[in-house]
């Protein structure tokens, strides 16, 4: 019987590294750039952002760490990152299933109170809602 497939990175580690990725704004706006502009060169980054190509690179090294870019051979040895989607999926899942969770819990905790309403319980007539 052949070995069981290794498991996929765990989801919410994986989230946990987007969130720090996406914490600082200058990696936010590295993102973008990349977003608007398709992928570029820690120099072409830097002559966009108000930011060395020194500081860039250490961002890029820290996106690409969290799989939110990828590297990849250009022209002349230069390298040119990529934006990558499928860690902010990841993400996103992350965040959905945790509104689920609290919607869940306050449409419980709506029901318990509405059940609750009654004259006699609310002697003041107060309805503070």
């Amino acid at each position: 019987m052949p070995p069981d497939p290794a498991p996929g990175p765990d989801p919410e580690a994986v989230a946990e590294q987007v969130f720090v990725a996406l914490a600082d704004p200058t990696r936010r706006a590295v993102l973008a750039a990349l977003a608007a502009d398709g992928p570029a060169t820690a120099t072409d980054l830097a002559a966009r952002l108000p930011i060395s190509r020194q500081a860039i690179a250490k961002h890029l090294t820290l996106l690409a760490d969290a799989g939110l870019v990828t590297a990849e051979p250009g022209e002349r040895r230069r390298v040119r990152f990529r934006l990558r989607s499928a860690p902010m999926r990841v993400a996103q899942q992350f965040l959905a299933a945790l509104a689920r969770d609290w919607d869940d819990r306050l449409d419980a905790l709506v029901a318990h109170l509405d059940s609750t309403d009654t004259p006699e319980n609310d002697p003041g007539g107060h309805h503070d809602r």
